[in-house]
């Protein structure tokens, strides 16, 4: 995060503690649960407020019941761990619940969005091994890749099992429904867990999920304040967002193959934008995920949107001449024309390193896109910038 950034956030706490001083206790949040000044909880234990694909309910001992599940679907299939302190020497269980012992010391992340959490929480002493450092920006990890304290274990479908044995972890968080390649991977043994924050709708309920590693790591206090700080700064830019006069209009993604893929109205995209004061085009779109549409229709659609939001990985300097070369009917929408391109080429940003814990930083730089008025003028964007 840049000094900027700090800077800015710091200020929105100042602000932020004098509005809880001088509000009354109770407040809503957006999706109508408590506010942030009274977080929810019953029986002592802090409720998930965003998050749909895990529930945690808390036993007697420190013992953790938690239930995963596809939030997209809710009738997926779902996964049960029973959390149960490693100075426990008996305890019961529901059957059906898998017992991991925590806090666990090592485990593997497959995915840069579970690296992330582990990273907020300055845990890395708990991960020893990942996927692959391709488009890794982070320092510390690289290092310990490089001291071999962290081992690189393959990418999905082509998984490397003595490696994996000598990272000797106590789980792995997985991502079931992409690619896979788990076969080999559940010979060893180890513990299979899903982390399923890349299927969560809200940009808020992404970030949530940082409290459920914090409770196979003993961090639960830390993952807690992190998420209320995140929560806070999210809700004040969100606010700041709505008072704006005007609701500019958005496109997203690119041509590949022939079609558009585009991700619906229901989705994390669509909600982010709708925060930052923006219509995204296809809004009223009932899907949450992708979806396939031809140029023509897309066109018809997007033509006159105010701006176009692209995240991609362009070896070299993405401009305007490199998305008209990619197709040349780009030149005919308005934002293309205006040079209205919101860009993040992944190749030089640790987007999905940092940015799933930081959705208060990306619908900052959305904001002051859309609405420059908001934020102060020498705002520096940290992921999104308007393409030179």
């Amino acid at each position: 995060m840049n000094n900027y950034m700090k800077s800015f956030i710091k200020t929105l706490g100042l602000c932020l503690l004098a509005c809880l001083l001088c509000c009354c206790k109770g407040n809503k949040t957006s999706n109508g649960q408590e506010g942030n000044g009274q977080r929810s909880t019953v029986n002592g234990q802090r409720q998930l407020e965003y998050a749909q694909g895990f529930k945690v309910q808390n036993l007697a001992d420190g013992i953790y019941l938690i239930d995963i599940q596809d939030p997209q679907a809710e009738e997926s299939t779902a996964w049960h761990f029973a959390l149960v302190p490693k100075e426990l020497k008996s305890f019961d269980v529901p059957q059906d619940y898998t017992v991991v012992r925590t806090p666990i010391d090592k485990a593997i992340c497959m995915t840069m969005l579970q690296l992330a959490d582990f990273i907020v929480l300055e845990a890395l002493d708990h991960v020893s091994g990942i996927t692959s450092t391709k488009n890794l920006f982070n320092e510390d990890v690289l290092q310990r890749v490089k001291d071999r304290k962290i081992f690189t274990i393959g990418s999905e479908g082509d998984f490397d099992a003595e490696v994996i044995m000598a990272a000797n972890p106590e789980v792995i968080f997985i991502s079931p429904f992409k690619r896979g390649g788990y076969e080999a991977i559940k010979q060893t043994g180890i513990t299979l867990v899903p982390h399923l924050g890349y299927k969560e709708l809200h940009p808020l309920g992404q970030a949530e999920w940082v409290k459920f590693i914090g409770l196979f790591i003993g961090q639960e206090e830390q993952a807690n304040a992190l998420f209320d700080g995140i929560c806070e700064r999210y809700d004040h830019i969100k606010e700041m967002a709505s008072k704006a006069e005007h609701r500019p209009t958005v496109l997203s993604g690119e041509m590949h193959g022939g079609n558009w893929y585009a991700v619906g109205g229901k989705s994390f995209l669509a909600q982010i934008f709708a925060d930052a004061g923006a219509d995204y085009i296809l809004k009223d779109d009932p899907n949450s995920g992708g979806v396939n549409i031809e140029f023509e229709k897309l066109y018809a659609m997007a033509a006159n949107a105010d701006y176009w939001r692209i995240l991609n990985s362009y070896p070299g300097e993405f401009s305007y001449e490199a998305l008209k070369s990619s197709e040349p009917r780009n030149e005919l929408f308005k934002s293309f024309k205006e040079h209205q391109v919101i860009y993040c080429n992944m190749q030089r940003s640790p987007y999905y390193e940092k940015a799933p814990v930081e959705p208060d930083v990306l619908l900052s730089d959305l904001v002051y896109v859309f609405h420059p008025e908001v934020l102060p003028a020498d705002y520096q964007p940290v992921y999104y910038k308007i393409l030179p």
